[in-house]
């Protein structure tokens, strides 16, 4: 096994530090979502986690970890005999972003159960990480079935398998820690709200502290033993230091001023529900024992604010994360109460003071983390458009979204696990049975029946039961939905100039990028103006992003829309190398002109019949406003071989009534 690098010789951070080892102090606080920039650490220091937490008691040969003093009744091994047990380490286990659902929640033979009658069942992830900790890199890229497996579990502390009428349950209780990068899509909220703290991580942009950071790296690579060796003290302080906080924790006392700051912290930042209350407490009563003390003060509620609270108070994925905190530190002072604070209180500079305590500093650790928030996405401005010239426009700030309708990619796909289009999935309706292909992952169980039936007298069946051979099973063929590729050519053009045109026209976008959110897609991001166009946003699962290069989009100049849609044409071309079952649906922006270079009108719609003739799905987003309308977005969709809507029947609300398809054509 490779020697792990140790938690202490992490340099700064100290947000994530903090974060995880109160977890391992207390893990009723629910786990933590690192969220970051990559090469921040965020795994190292996950992966670090594991050699500081205590090690577990476990009844001998139970292979879902029961504890020897309160073994699972509904244990698959039990019942247990009592006396047997060992002493083990705490688990890290890893869940892939590409696992199957079997590897997450186990597997049952299905061949055994039906010829036999026997619940063979082989365990997953989850029965790995009973009593230990689940990590997920790049958790914001599983797959919502797998997302789903792990909601139910973590809600109910146990984890069931049912198959055809074959049902297991098995305690499944873990910390739950996932990594992500935000620029590759955000998490969905029940998830999000699943993670009892969130840090936000950014690479130090002090000199001193980065080059310390290579430093030990380095050092580390180049002898990860004799590394490790030389933080061994460290290690084993700060090892120390979780027990003896966790034997601290039932004594620490949350008075009602605590709580009272608690609750109204909560209620003055709108956050949903009562989860982040509770998770507030645990992480405050966690704080002060890691600090060696047995009361709750105000800096431990403070703390826990910052840790709890930024990633439940966003109310759409185009809000940035994070605390206002003069709003905070009023509401605390507003709240404050007598049993907060406590004149026998240890000296805020001893040993046991000071508000939560940070972690342990290595030998060499330059002071003070880096603490300032990672820019948002397309922070400095929008690169300029060749030919944009003097007439460029300041950029119009969107007008508020609104619900969307549904625009679907017509035919059933077999791409990414979506909400957007149909397809055939590994979940949904079952539509038919077929032979599996591989491992049989989900049994048709009347097609193997009439697939066996025939052949029970050959086989010499003699009793009751059914004598089933492998070349009987069907695989069940499912229908759910997948995600797209939703790509959007927007006209940036002097001809859509007008403040509040554009404002609404952002708006329009704005609503549609909240759609792909919530329907898993992934989205691009074409412009044009001036003479030529540019890709905005190259395809990517961070809407966020493209909200924020839709922000600072400027205007001006002719329509070259010839060159728009030759520009989304290549877009998809290489995307579609890279992703080749993944369906893209593009969604023009336009009032329809076209203006620039020569011949633009005919130019436009050659380009526009390269979609026709490959049958991309397409819409097009009709802007042009007043009584009088030229009518020429409607003929363009018409060259794509799609259709066309307005502003307003794009409003889910809107009298024109019927979600429309974004392609009919004839059979």
């Amino acid at each position: 096994m490779s020697t792990p690098f140790p938690f202490t010789a992490v340099v700064g951070q100290d947000d994530l530090r903090l974060a995880l080892l109160l977890n391992a102090v207390s893990p009723a606080v629910g786990g933590v979502l690192v969220r970051g920039e990559k090469g921040t650490a965020k795994s190292t220091a996950v992966r670090a986690l594991s050699a500081l937490m205590p090690h577990v008691d476990v009844v001998s040969g139970c292979r879902f970890s029961c504890d020897p003093g309160s073994p699972d009744p509904a244990c698959p091994d039990g019942p247990h005999e009592p006396g047997a047990f060992e002493s083990r380490p705490a688990r890290m286990v890893e869940l892939p972003v590409g696992a199957s659902e079997d590897r997450l929640v186990g597997a049952l033979d299905i061949e055994r159960a039906l010829a036999e009658g026997v619940k063979a069942f082989e365990p997953g992830l989850l029965a790995d990480a009973h009593r230990g900790i689940l990590y997920v890199d790049e958790v914001n890229l599983l797959h919502d079935h797998l997302v789903d497996l792990l909601l139910d579990a973590a809600a109910m502390g146990a984890s069931y398998v049912e198959r055809e009428g074959v049902s297991v349950r098995h305690a499944a209780k873990f910390l739950l820690v996932g990594t992500m990068n935000p620029e590759e899509g955000e998490l969905r909220p029940q998830l999000l709200d699943r993670f009892g703290l969130t840090v936000e991580v950014a690479a130090s942009r002090e000199p001193e502290q980065r080059v310390e950071v290579v430093r030990r790296r380095l050092a580390y690579d180049d002898d990860p033993a004799g590394f490790a060796a030389r933080w061994a003290d460290e290690e084993a302080a700060v090892r120390a230091r979780i027990v003896a906080a966790r034997e601290l924790l039932p004594s620490v006392r949350l008075g009602d001023g605590a709580l009272r700051q608690i609750a109204a912290t909560c209620a003055a930042f709108e956050v949903d529900g009562m989860r982040a209350d509770i998770v507030m407490a645990r992480t405050a009563t966690a704080l002060a024992a890691w600090a060696g003390r047995t009361d709750v003060l105000a800096e431990d509620v403070r703390q826990a604010a910052l840790l709890a609270l930024p990633h439940r108070r966003r109310r759409n994925p185009f809000d940035a994360p994070g605390l206002d905190e003069d709003k905070l530190d009023q509401t605390l002072e507003e709240f404050s109460g007598e049993d907060t604070e406590d004149d026998n209180d240890p000296d805020p500079d001893g040993p046991g003071g000071g508000g939560g305590g940070q972690p342990p500093r290595g030998d060499g650790d330059p002071q003070g983390g880096d603490t300032g928030a990672r820019p948002e996405a397309g922070e400095g401005g929008e690169p300029q458009a060749s030919g944009a010239g003097a007439g460029e426009q300041a950029p119009a700030r969107a007008s508020e979204p609104f619900r969307a309708k549904v625009l679907s990619v017509p035919g059933i796909g077999e791409g990414a696990a979506g909400r957007r289009s149909r397809a055939r999935t590994e979940h949904g309706r079952t539509t038919g049975a077929r032979r599996p292909r591989g491992t049989l992952t989900k049994l048709h169980l009347a097609a193997t029946v009439q697939a066996a039936a025939p052949h029970q007298r050959a086989r010499g069946r003699s009793g009751p039961g059914l004598v089933v051979r492998r070349d009987d099973l069907r695989q069940a063929t499912r229908e759910g939905r997948e995600g797209n590729l939703v790509l959007f050519v927007v006209d940036a053009s002097g001809s859509m100039a007008a403040r509040q045109r554009m404002s609404a026209v952002k708006g329009a976008v704005l609503s549609l990028l909240l759609d792909a959110y919530q329907r898993r897609d992934k989205v691009g991001l074409v412009t044009f103006r001036g003479a030529a166009a540019e890709v905005a946003l190259p395809p990517t699962s961070s809407v966020d992003a493209a909200a924020a290069r839709l922000e600072s989009l400027p205007t001006g100049g002719r329509t070259p829309l010839a060159a728009g849609l030759l520009k989304a044409h290549e877009v998809l071309r290489v995307e579609r190398l890279r992703d080749p079952a993944r369906r893209a649906l593009v969604v023009v922006v336009t009032d329809g002109r076209a203006t620039g270079g020569p011949e633009p009108v005919a130019l436009a719609g050659r380009a526009a019949r390269l979609f026709a003739a490959e049958g991309t799905a397409s819409v097009v987003v009709d802007c042009e406003l007043g009584p009088v309308r030229l009518g020429l977005a409607g003929q363009l969709a018409g060259e794509l071989g799609g259709t066309a809507v307005t502003l307003d029947e794009l409003r889910a609300d809107s009298i024109a009534g019927l979600v429309k398809d974004v392609q009919r054509r004839a059979a």
